[in-house]
């Protein structure tokens, strides 16, 4: 599992990341895409690893610029258990 954190430029509302959101989710097989407009970020959980170019490409083209792309493992957080 990867971590996919984006800077993502232009969202201004919720509209704006439900776009985006959408866009993650209709071209790339993700578990999970979380957009924030107040911190201009994208967080994307996925099986594999997303081409950086395909990213920038299919959410530039609802209108927002990528600014960066940040890659890092993963990992599931599970239950804690005591004994």
């Amino acid at each position: 599992m990867i971590k996919i954190t984006l800077s993502i430029d232009g969202m201004m509302c919720g509209m704006c990341e439900s776009h985006v959101n959408d866009a993650v989710r209709k071209n790339f097989g993700v578990k999970k895409v979380t957009s924030s407009h107040s911190k201009n970020q994208t967080v994307i959980i996925s099986e594999n690893d997303i081409d950086d170019s395909l990213l920038r490409e299919k959410i530039g083209q609802t209108g927002y610029e990528v600014k960066s792309v940040t890659k890092e493992p993963y990992k599931k957080k599970g239950f804690l258990f005591f004994k």
